[in-house]
């Protein structure tokens, strides 16, 4: 059969011990413990010739300092006094059953019960009327629902005869304590109900405590033992639990289920030839049964059925306990305790020494949930606490088993007993815990998983202290078990210190907690501190997305673009500048400006309104780029050469200060940067000033005069935009517009007669020279000449008529001499120059007069 996994933990600590040989000769045979409070529990100890001593331990937190010892050294433990001892009988000790809420003790020995007050201060009294006991439980419920009224039940005439046919053979009308029943007058203060076995008999009997007439509520008397019911058993049991209405025995044939409601029985299951002595054990927190075959431990519900999986031993144990969510088990003076759940033995704890010399018992608190148990040899006698939750976390992560810390915080989360803050708390501790062991990556997924956790904790890694985000660092939040922060660089350096260290500790034969990979195959600083500064950056970019306060929201994009920085990371940098952010520009500007990352700081000028200062970086840039002064990343990781590099490097700088450009109101510092921009690329100019983005318009006569007179296409486009979408009326502008296309159009048309005496190599440089004012106008000049004027009636004719006079332009004459009323003009250019006859008759239509058409005649 597979053996049951061994875990590192530390769940149970030695509380107390004691050596009862300096007591008394005799062995122990049973225990059982009460918790009366949090600073006392009551423990009781049956001996092999009828003694019974009573001990009172404290139950509360050991110091910290002195743990260790209690742990090395169970003879210095102290905490346990013993308070007195009486003399039951003299034969063993078989069973103590503690009614704590009533202070009373019923104990079996020698087939009899006795009762005895909870600290030994009254007189044993024997109770006569039951003799031949050999197995004695309690009831306990786990609910009320669960169970039924037995006292009720009890009421009915067939159960009362029977009771009283059974005390009428023992004595007719005598109670326990010799007292006559009709004397007093009964109260049923509260049910406490046990059973025993006598023979094949299984009797069902309560203590009802009495209230004597006349006295007050509080005044009870011992009490009084009302036989409920009697129950055909079998024989040969050994051992027995009560849980509700089920009553499970066990016998060297197996186990089987009672009803004490209908007295009806079933078998569980039978026990194969040659198994070991069959136990039970109630598991109360989850009120469930432990039947045992051999060192298989079966969990079964109150019915018998099977509830999970079943628990494998490493021997066959004397005794089983329980604390919280753990099975105890003792043997040969070993305790062992083992998860319930997933079955793992989690520790492991010799307290008997060599030569135990008998069996071994284990006691807990039944009906409570409480973190005592006790186990004794024949001879010795020691307490154990569970240690509280955090401690055995702290164990765990002492021993850096951070897998196994976590797993146990959320078990115990599952389980109630921890908060998921403290879920929350324990990754943020094992992320410190992996950081300085320099596994980076794994402590930011920690990091990452703690809710609790605030950003500003990694502050003092990327920046040392003092500075602007210090008194927003937490301090003393964790337990301890890592060094102070400090930066990525000076951990890095510690760490490697560590391995070294660690290395040479290892050769000389001594073993340390530095991580095995780590020894042999040592990292190199600059890795370890890449993967430092690359690990804090995710946990950086994802808290961007946190709920922050301003402050820290300030210390988190700052200090993310000084991690990127150092990764030179250009991309992210440009990016987290340009979009929004909290960067603080003071922190950055010294640093960026010395690293030539002059890019980045002018998208983050930009970012924080300071576009005079963006403007200037980009002028900057677009002038020097060709000198090396600073490179594109993404043209310097593309095939393109050097000359198409140097145009896009200058092109984007231009882009990037139209955009904000585009968005300013202010004609100042607009202006001021319109020519450089127009330099390079013209169509950007003409964004800047047609651009609809900003709040407030240019005043338009301040950028007629501000505009190169040789950016001529600027100055046109420019001109149509306030004409044709901003609708203006100033004859100005419309006179202006007209002389600059007129003048456009002769330009273009003497050219195109200079082009026609040109080699084909010439033609072909004056078509890519022409191409960018292609990119502003896709319609020719002449067409855009002849358009507007026709449609526009505020220019003055006569102005544009004296500037294409000499020209060949004589469609345009002809539409400025019919502006004028110049009908013989108009008609004789139309018939003579153009030779357009049908353009000219309808002219004539158009005017619509007689003496018209006799001028065409003519």
């Amino acid at each position: 059969m597979a053996k049951p996994e061994l875990s590192a933990r530390t769940v149970l600590e030695p509380l107390s011990f004691f050596n009862l040989s300096d007591h008394s000769r005799a062995q122990v045979t049973s225990l059982a413990i009460y918790t009366v409070s949090d600073s006392q529990c009551l423990i009781y100890i049956g001996t092999q010739f009828g003694a019974l001593f009573l001990f009172s331990v404290n139950p509360g937190n050991p110091n910290d300092e002195t743990r260790s010892d209690r742990s090395n050294s169970p003879s210095v433990l102290q905490n346990i006094s013993l308070l007195r001892k009486v003399v039951v009988g003299n034969s063993s000790v078989e069973s103590i059953q503690v009614f704590g809420d009533i202070g009373k003790l019923l104990v079996l020995l020698g087939g009899f019960l006795f009762t005895v007050d909870s600290l030994l201060l009254q007189p044993v009294k024997r109770l006569s009327f039951l003799r031949g006991i050999s197995v004695i439980t309690r009831r306990l419920r786990s609910s009320e629902s669960e169970c039924s009224n037995l006292s009720a039940l009890s009421s009915s005439s067939e159960y009362t005869s029977t009771s009283q046919r059974f005390l009428q053979k023992l004595g007719s009308g005598i109670r326990a304590n010799g007292l006559k029943m009709k004397e007093t007058v009964q109260q049923r203060v509260d049910n406490h109900v046990f059973s025993v076995v006598i023979g094949k008999r299984l009797v069902l009997i309560e203590l009802v405590l009495i209230n004597r007439l006349g006295k007050s509520d509080q005044d009870i008397d011992d009490g009084s033992f009302v036989i409920l019911k009697e129950i055909q058993c079998i024989d040969g049991v050994m051992a027995m639990v009560w849980l509700n209405d089920s009553i499970i025995v066990s016998t060297v044939n197996g186990y089987s289920l009672f009803s004490c409601v209908t007295g009806q029985s079933g078998v569980i299951f039978s026990l194969p030839d040659g198994s070991s002595l069959p136990r039970l054990k109630l598991l109360c927190k989850e009120w469930n049964l432990l039947l045992l075959v051999d060192n298989v431990g079966i969990i079964a519900n109150a019915h018998g059925q099977p509830v999970g999986g079943s628990l494998v031993f490493h021997s066959n144990p004397d005794s089983i306990g329980e604390i919280t969510s753990y099975v105890v088990v003792a043997r040969d003076g070993k305790l062992e305790l083992y998860h319930k759940k997933t079955g793992t033995c989690i520790q492991m704890v010799t307290f008997g020494g060599e030569g135990v010399g008998g069996p071994c018992v284990v006691a807990d608190e039944e009906d409570r949930t409480g973190n005592l148990v006790v186990v004794a040899t024949p001879t010795k006698v020691v307490c154990f606490r569970k240690l509280p939750s955090e401690e055995q976390i702290k164990d765990l992560l002492r021993k850096k088993n951070f897998k196994e810390a976590i797993s146990l915080v959320e078990e115990l989360e599952c389980e109630g007993e921890l908060s998921k803050d403290m879920l929350s708390f324990v990754h943020a501790q094992v992320g410190f815990l992996l950081l300085f062991d320099l596994h980076f990556e794994e402590a930011v997924n920690h990091f990452l998983q703690s809710e609790a956790m605030q950003p500003s904790e990694v502050f003092p890694f990327i920046m040392r202290d003092p500075n602007r985000w210090s008194l927003l660092v937490p301090r003393n939040r964790y337990w301890g078990l890592h060094p102070p922060p400090a930066p990525l660089e000076d951990v890095v350096d510690d760490g490697l210190l560590a391995i070294q260290r660690a290395i040479f500790l290892r050769k000389a034969g001594v073993e340390t907690v530095v991580d095995d990979a780590f020894l042999l195959n040592p990292p190199s600083r600059d890795n370890l501190l890449e993967s430092a500064i690359k690990s804090i950056t995710r946990y950086l970019e994802v808290s961007r997305e946190k709920e922050l306060t301003p402050s820290v929201k300030e210390g988190v994009d700052t200090l993310l673009m000084y991690l990127y920085r150092a990764l030179n990371n250009v991309y992210d940098m440009e990016k987290l500048a340009s979009s929004a952010n909290s960067c603080v520009v003071e922190e950055l500007e010294t640093l960026l400006d010395d690293s030539g990352h002059l890019r980045t700081l002018a998208f983050l000028y930009a970012s924080k309104g300071m576009s005079s200062k963006a403007l200037g970086i980009w002028r900057i840039l677009a002038r020097h780029y060709s000198s090396g002064l600073w490179k594109d990343p993404v043209m310097e990781s593309g095939s393109q050469d050097g000359g198409t590099n140097i145009v896009s490097g200058k092109e984007t700088a231009a882009a990037e200060a139209s955009k904000l450009l585009e968005e300013s109101s202010d004609p100042g510092l607009v202006l001021q940067h319109l020519g450089w921009v127009a330099d390079i690329n013209q169509v950007f100019a003409v964004q800047v000033l047609t651009s609809e983005k900003r709040v407030n318009q240019l005043p338009p006569d301040e950028v007629i005069a501000a505009i190169d007179p040789k950016k001529v296409e600027i100055f046109q486009r420019y001109l149509q935009w306030l004409i044709e979408d901003q609708e203006s009326y100033d004859s100005q502008f419309h006179t202006l517009y007209a002389l600059s296309l007129a003048k456009s159009a002769i330009e273009a048309f003497q050219a195109e007669i200079a082009s026609q005496n040109l080699d084909p190599g010439r033609i072909e440089e004056t078509n890519i020279s022409d191409h960018r004012t292609s990119l502003i106008f896709q319609s020719p000049v002449r067409e855009r000449l002849q358009i507007f004027l026709e449609a526009s009636d505020l220019y003055d004719p006569e102005e544009v008529l004296d500037l294409i006079e000499g020209s060949e332009l004589w469609s345009e004459k002809a539409i400025l001499y019919k502006k004028l009323g110049q009908e013989a003009l108009v008609l004789q250019i139309l018939a003579l120059k153009l030779e357009n006859s049908e353009a000219a008759e309808q002219y004539c239509a158009e005017i619509g007069r007689p003496d018209v058409y006799m001028q065409l005649v003519t």
